[in-house]
């Protein structure tokens, strides 16, 4: 279908504004990355939990949640990688849209990933926050036995073996969370500090 047959009605719906008032809070997104087993989906889970017994309107939108739905026929690489976080961001900005406070657990290994998601989201909605941890850490944890298939070859593609992760640069970052260096509890004491003045309603 051509374009010049399409007519959005945005501006006669219910606005953003009414629906953030409507709800008590502010729609954002909180975008986790890192590598496998760093510990962004653990970080997301247990921040939706904790938003939500405070009465927040929240969803999480994970890598692997998101690749057995509506990114199912997507693969890993570059442009299936690039495709795989477009459709997250526009999904994002749809809930955004709509008033719910968003976290996205995905890898999003390259910085221009990162900026792509930022340019379709927002930049003042989109907050980055870097799971940080290394490649052999992350393959001692191993919750998931992908570093033990990446080893003998059984997953293609694999991010910090065979396709790579580029960690943000000076600044890129909202927040960095060095899983290493700290436990959960702590680690999602910081995150929750920090994500809750973005979305309360002063």
């Amino acid at each position: 279908m051509s374009s010049d047959n399409l007519h959005p009605i945005f501006e006669r719906v219910l606005s953003r504004a009414e629906k953030e008032q409507g709800l008590k809070q502010r729609a954002r997104v909180i975008w986790l990355y890192g590598l496998s087993g760093s510990g962004k989906s653990t970080l997301a889970i247990g921040l939706e939990r904790k938003l939500y017994a405070e009465g927040f309107t929240t969803h999480l939108l994970d890598g692997d949640n998101v690749r057995t739905g509506l990114n199912r026929g997507l693969g890993f690489s570059d442009a299936d990688r690039a495709e795989n976080i477009r459709r997250v961001a526009e999904v994002a900005k749809l809930f955004t849209q709509a008033g719910v406070v968003t976290l996205c657990s995905f890898i999003t290994p390259l910085r221009s990933l990162r900026v792509a998601a930022r340019e379709i989201i927002g930049g003042d909605d989109f907050f980055e926050i870097y799971v940080k941890a290394s490649f052999d850490t992350c393959a001692q944890r191993d919750p998931k036995g992908l570093y033990a298939k990446a080893g003998t070859g059984g997953v293609k593609q694999f991010t910090g073996r065979d396709s790579g992760f580029e960690p943000p640069a000076e600044g890129d970052a909202s927040l960095v969370i060095d899983t290493e260096s700290e436990g959960v509890e702590a680690s999602l004491s910081r995150l929750h500090a920090y994500v809750l003045p973005k979305i309360q309603i002063s």
